[in-house]
């Protein structure tokens, strides 16, 4: 019987692609980390965790679980020659080095393509390869700006405020996979490889896309607000979603619609059987009830009256009453939330991965999507610089010898 090999990614990234290559590795592909002598900058980047050898960050460890790794010096005549070989017997090449590098290096998508005429490099930079700006760097605070996601994170009293986890990369390598497993399909079809554009600022616009409605709908430019729901009546309203409760915060909404409509009542109901429910509340007939009309008075008045009654409970005490009495709502999780989550649990996300700088095990979450009944797994650690240079080069490396 054949054995069929895994696709192969060749994996030049910084921290802007690292993503790309683990979400290709978790579906399966031979994903190698193609480093620099003395591996990749990003190992040392914050925040980090210490081991027996120094430090090593727990970005690098995240997103780059399940690959291979060699070290070559693509600036050394010999390591192009033999980064090529690979070139030859792989699929993809995921790359995010300033527009022209590789090109002033010899190793342009021509040059490549020369060499497989299958392949697929897949380019993930700041703005993309031929914009006015290419060549700029950006760090994740520019490149969410200046793709607009700045603009709506924060208080609308305040200036724009920094998404606190770095997301550019993250909406880069999405867009980076996908893009990669269109031109593969396209390539099973016609045989010719392409070369795949990615602009990390054009895939953060992608966050935005319910942006647009705002202006459809109301003829307004969204602005921050906060925990605040707003768009959501003719007054321009800004609705509370985020409430404190006596252990953290819960999601809530007074909705509108039927379910809305339904939730808003199995509230007051919940409320009144704890004596918190003001007669004018229990009052509302719901049937009729119109959130689009509501004034900032009437909103300001509903939430004064639920504010103190959500206080009283717990998160898990809302989750559970919220679930039995078709409630719209949910627990805010925190990181250990997550980590003990039932449902998650049940789907099997969490393993335990042996990191070789720690000599311990980390938590990490496995490959999210399933197919049928299998449970998706990492099929490595991450690796050491250079610790697969003998079984995939079979010959000593620059910097190595």
């Amino acid at each position: 019987m054949e054995t069929m090999l895994p696709y192969r990614a060749l994996d030049l990234t910084g921290e802007l692609g690292w993503l790309c290559g683990k979400i290709l590795a978790d579906w399966g592909a031979d994903v190698i980390k193609v480093e620099p002598p003395g591996g990749d900058p990003g190992r040392s980047a914050e925040p980090s965790v210490a081991g027996s050898d120094g430090s090593v960050s727990l970005a690098w460890l995240a997103f780059n679980v399940g690959k291979r790794s060699v070290v070559l010096d693509l600036e050394d005549d010999a390591d192009r020659d033999r980064f090529l070989r690979l070139v030859e017997a792989s699929d993809f090449v995921l790359e995010s080095f300033t527009p022209g590098y590789l090109g002033r290096l010899g190793l342009s998508f021509e040059r490549l393509r020369a060499v497989n005429p299958r392949i697929i490099l897949t380019s993930i930079t700041p703005y993309g390869q031929s914009t006015p700006g290419a060549a700029a760097p950006a760090s994740d605070l520019e490149i969410m700006a200046a793709g607009g996601a700045a603009w709506l994170a924060g208080d609308p009293d305040r200036p724009p405020v920094r998404i606190t986890e770095p997301q550019a990369g993250a909406w880069a390598s999405l867009h980076a996979a996908l893009g990669t497993l269109v031109a593969h399909h396209y390539r099973q079809n016609s045989g010719v490889g392409q070369h795949v554009d990615v602009s990390a600022q054009a895939a953060v616009v992608t966050a935005l896309a319910h942006a647009p409605y705002f202006y459809d709908l109301n003829g307004e430019v969204p602005a921050r607000h906060g925990p605040f729901l707003v768009g959501r009546n003719v007054a321009g309203v800004a609705m509370r979603n985020v409430w404190a409760c006596r252990d953290g915060h819960i999601s809530f909404a007074v909705y509108g619609g039927v379910a809305g409509r339904t939730s808003n009542r199995h509230l007051v109901s919940w409320m009144a059987e704890r004596g918190m429910a003001p007669d004018w509340l229990l009052a509302v007939d719901w049937d009729t009830f119109d959130v689009t009309a509501l004034t900032a008075v009437e909103v300001a008045r509903l939430e004064a009256a639920i504010a103190p009654f959500v206080a009283t409970l717990t998160r898990r005490e809302f989750a559970e009453e919220a679930a039995r009495r078709r409630i719209l709502g949910y627990p805010v999780s925190r990181a250990d939330d997550i980590a003990s989550d039932p449902q998650l649990d049940a789907r099997e996300v969490w393993q335990d991965v042996t990191v070789a700088e720690l000599g311990r095990p980390l938590l990490y979450p496995s490959g999210f999507p399933r197919f049928g009944s299998t449970v998706p797994r990492l099929a490595r650690r991450a690796p050491l610089p250079g610790e697969h240079d003998a079984e995939i080069l079979g010959q000593p490396v620059a910097g190595q010898r």
